[in-house]
């Protein structure tokens, strides 16, 4: 897993890069910054260069979000071309002051060479080249501005669509589930068994974190755990004794938060696919937090099901693993190992 770079350090680097990138294409390299103090012609390019920077930032979150992303294409244009003009007419500004300077006679009375100008400062190039290149500089700070708005915007729009469909998934929870759990309980409060009030304390448990909790961006991991403690409770509570269940739970669960309902998928696969009364059926499930480290392991043995996908309901794995790429990005290694025998998942999730 790898660590994500923080938004504030990204911009550092992107603004030391946009002020080194003039002089790593200049003759004389970064010794022109040496000369700051005693060249104005190279403080003049120096200040350009800011000007150049603060037009990035005013592109890229105030023009790009409030005209170009909102359609208003003909403002865009004419304000991108209205701040090139305003930061040329700095540059020429700058560039008078340059030429009233430069033309001072200089302290040495002999003649200097045709590559410095007097004083033995380098010679200033033309205009022209110049132009060109804050011309340059000034696109490349418009397309990279327009690169990580449209990518930000995509990754909002993938986001709102996935909070979509698990609001609609949410609502659904897996019917058959549900109506085979109160058939269980049903069947219990017959048989007038001790474990009745059990099991409705869990599926209320259960149905309360769904409809209350589970609608927010982060929710307490110890929560998400005791949901899914519950959920493997009352499925084996539905299949008594036909079905061989292992669950495990280690560590430290208070302090940390996880984003709802990203585990249970795995879970509901191995119930689904990895059940048959008439066959010998095993389902492990490990779930353990080491640091910040959260690992999930679910294995089934594969068996002969029966099962209709249509009304099936729940969350399913690719919708989760959109999720995970989307909510945990270089944050998290999913492993899933599918044989003829038999289905397991390892997930580890930096909860950082």
């Amino acid at each position: 897993m790898k660590r994500t770079i923080p938004p504030f350090l990204i911009h550092i680097l992107i603004g030391l890069a946009f002020l080194a990138l003039p002089y790593i294409f200049a003759p004389r390299g970064f010794s022109g910054l040496s000369q700051l103090a005693d060249n104005p012609h190279e403080l003049t390019n120096f200040l350009s260069y800011l000007f150049m920077l603060a037009f990035f930032y005013l592109n890229h979150y105030v023009l790009i979000p409030g005209l170009y992303l909102k359609g208003k294409y003909v403002i865009y244009i004419l304000s991108v071309i209205g701040c090139f003009l305003v930061i040329i007419l700095m540059v020429v500004v700058f560039d008078r002051q340059d030429m009233l300077i430069s033309s001072l006679p200089p302290p040495n009375p002999f003649p200097e060479s045709m590559t410095t100008e007097p004083g033995g400062l380098p010679q200033k190039p033309p205009f022209g080249f110049e132009l060109s290149h804050a011309l340059f500089l000034f696109l490349v700070g418009i397309f990279v501005s327009l690169f990580l708005q449209t990518s930000n915007r995509w990754r909002q729009t993938e986001q709102e669509k996935l909070a979509t469909e698990l609001s609609y998934l949410k609502a659904q929870i897996n019917p058959h589930f549900l109506f085979n759990t109160l058939n269980s309980i049903y069947s219990l409060a017959i048989e007038k068994s001790d474990r009745t009030a059990d099991a409705v304390v869990k599926l209320s448990s259960l149905m309360r974190y769904v409809i209350r909790d589970a609608g927010s961006n982060q929710v307490p991991l110890a929560k998400e755990v005791d949901y899914i403690s519950d959920y493997v409770a009352l499925q084996q509570l539905r299949l008594d004794d036909t079905v061989q269940i292992e669950f495990a739970v280690s560590g430290f669960f208070n302090g940390k938060q996880i984003a709802p309902l990203i585990l249970i998928s795995f879970i509901e696969n191995a119930f689904k696919y990895g059940v048959n009364p008439e066959e010998k059926s095993i389902i492990h499930i490990t779930i353990s937090l080491k640091e910040t480290n959260l690992r999930l392991y679910v294995f089934n043995k594969k068996v002969r099901v029966y099962y209709n996908d249509e009304a099936s309901g729940g969350i399913g794995i690719e919708n989760t693993k959109s999720r995970l790429h989307l909510l945990y990005p270089n944050k998290h290694i999913l492993a899933i190992n599918d044989n003829p025998t038999g289905f397991s998942v390892e997930l580890t999730l930096n909860l950082v």
